[in-house]
C-alpha cells in the first residue's frame, strides 16, 4: 500500500469514527436524550443517516454510534441488536440511491418499518401507531436536518459522484 492509498484510509476510518461520536453524542446527550428513544421519537442523530450517499464508509460509523447510542439507551437486546442492523441496512440502500433527495428515504422506511416491530412489542404499543410516529420522527431529521447537510456538502466539496458498478 503506497502512501496516498494509506492516507485515504485513514480519511475513511477517521470519516467514519467522527460519524459514530456524533450519531452518540446527538443521541445521549441533553436535551436529545429526551426525545432520542421511545415509540415517539425524533432522534436527531438520524440526520447523518444520509451521508453514505456522499461517504459509503460512513455507514460503518452509522452502525457503531446506533449500537453505543441503543446500548447505553435502556431498551435491551432488540435495541442494540435490531436497531444496529436496521440502521447498516439502511446506510447500505442509501449508499446505492441514484439521486440525492432519495437519500433520506431508505432510514425513514428501514426504520419506520423495522425499529417498529420490536418497539410494539416491547413497549406494548400497535404497531401501525409506532409505525407513523418513528416514519415522522425519522422525516422531520432525515429530510429536516438530513438532506438540507447533504446539499451543503454536495454544494462546498463540489462533489461529484461516483457511480456504483
Amino acid at each position: 500500500m503506497n502512501e496516498i492509498q494509506t492516507q485515504e484510509k485513514t480519511k475513511k476510518i477517521s470519516r467514519s469514527a467522527l460519524i459514530a461520536t456524533l450519531y452518540i453524542l446527538l443521541t445521549i446527550l441533553p436535551p436529545f436524550y429526551s426525545f432520542s428513544y421511545g415509540p415517539i421519537q425524533v432522534r436527531v442523530a438520524e440526520c447523518l443517516t444520509v451521508l453514505p450517499f456522499l461517504f459509503p464508509e460512513t455507514i460503518w460509523g452509522l452502525g457503531l454510534g446506533c449500537f453505543l447510542a441503543n446500548l447505553i439507551g435502556g431498551l435491551g437486546f432488540y435495541d442494540f441488536f435490531l436497531g444496529t442492523l436496521f440502521t447498516l441496512i439502511a446506510g447500505y440502500l442509501t449508499s446505492r440511491v441514484p439521486y440525492p433527495f432519495l437519500a433520506p428515504l431508505p432510514p425513514i422506511l428501514i426504520n419506520g418499518f423495522g425499529v417498529s416491530i420490536y418497539l410494539s412489542l416491547w413497549l406494548k404499543v400497535p404497531y401501525f401507531y409506532s409505525v407513523f410516529y418513528i416514519i415522522l420522527g425519522e422525516t422531520i431529521a432525515a429530510y429536516g436536518l438530513g438532506y438540507p447537510l447533504l446539499i451543503f456538502l454536495l454544494t462546498k466539496l463540489k462533489y461529484h459522484r461516483k457511480e456504483h458498478k
